[in-house]
């Protein structure tokens, strides 16, 4: 009984742990961020995003998404309220003027909302993109929701706008991992810890937000890394486990996490871990 009562008293307490938010954000974009990489160009390619497009990242993060639809020609617009250790990053991979070529679209990175790009001379985005997956913290369903209903009326009429999630469990290895965050998160429910997204969530987001689905995918996005260290710095990066880390400690979370990884390290020491994610594609009123 012991463990289980010093496992919960510093969530009781108001206990916070220290996270070094800047080496949270470089592991994030060095080692987690890639793994998204298969989603963003199935998502640019179906949009034909290129030369022309004007571009909306809700969320924008450290942006490699943003990169790579500039790369195509895309002119971007980075938007994150919430990671500006994250943004920092974003501003050294895209803003950069020595990087720029002709192929390469203008891109931007802003701290703030959708009401902060308020400009009447602007021409309007031609798509918008919430790539974050739902099901990774607290309300996030509720709050994407917010946030598509504020950037819409800086879209054209019928823009296409396209939000992600995780796909069924069965079909997501990194599920069975991410349950560790859930269950030693219990003191602390409903804190920030992961959980599956439901069938038709996606487009229940879409319409309280006023937008028409108009078609969805999915993508196989497999998890891979370097080693079990590798690994957990990756998926810590996430943020999924920071309620776990209040619930209990960093040690128990470091020993739990690495013991359900061991099911999935190949012979050379690497670990693969196969998933899928979907995405939808919306349109502005």
């Amino acid at each position: 009984m012991t463990p289980t009562l010093v496992r919960q008293q510093p969530a009781h307490a108001g206990h916070t742990p220290r996270v070094d938010q800047c080496a949270r954000a470089r592991d994030w974009s060095e080692i987690q961020e890639r793994m998204l990489v298969p989603l963003y160009e199935a998502v640019y390619d179906r949009l034909e995003v290129g030369r022309g497009t004007r571009l909306l990242g809700l969320g924008c993060g450290s942006g490699l998404a943003l990169l790579m639809a500039a790369s195509r020609g895309a002119s971007v617009t980075g938007l994150d309220a919430s990671a500006p250790e994250r943004l920092a990053l974003a501003r050294t991979r895209v803003l950069p003027e020595a990087w720029r070529t002709p192929a390469r679209g203008d891109a931007r990175i802003v701290e703030g909302k959708p009401t902060d790009l308020t400009d009447p001379d602007a021409p309007a985005y031609t798509v918008v993109t919430a790539f974050e997956p739902i099901g990774c913290a607290a309300r996030d369903s509720e709050k994407l929701g917010d946030l598509l209903t504020a950037a819409a009326p800086l879209a054209r009429r019928g823009a296409p706008v396209v939000l992600a999630g995780w796909g069924p469990p069965e079909r997501c290895a990194t599920s069975s991992v991410l349950r560790i965050a859930t269950k030693l998160a219990v003191p602390l429910r409903g804190a920030g810890s992961w959980h599956p997204a439901l069938r038709d969530d996606l487009e229940d987001i879409a319409q309280r937000a006023g937008l028409k689905p108009d078609g969805s995918g999915r993508v196989a996005c497999p998890f891979g890394y370097a080693d079990i260290a590798s690994a957990v710095r990756g998926l810590l990066s996430t943020g999924l486990f920071d309620a776990a880390i209040t619930a209990t400690d960093q040690s128990q979370v470091d020993k739990e996490l690495k013991e359900s990884l061991h099911a999935y390290v190949r012979k050379d020491g690497t670990v693969w871990m196969t998933n899928v994610f979907r995405y939808l594609i919306a349109r502005t009123p």
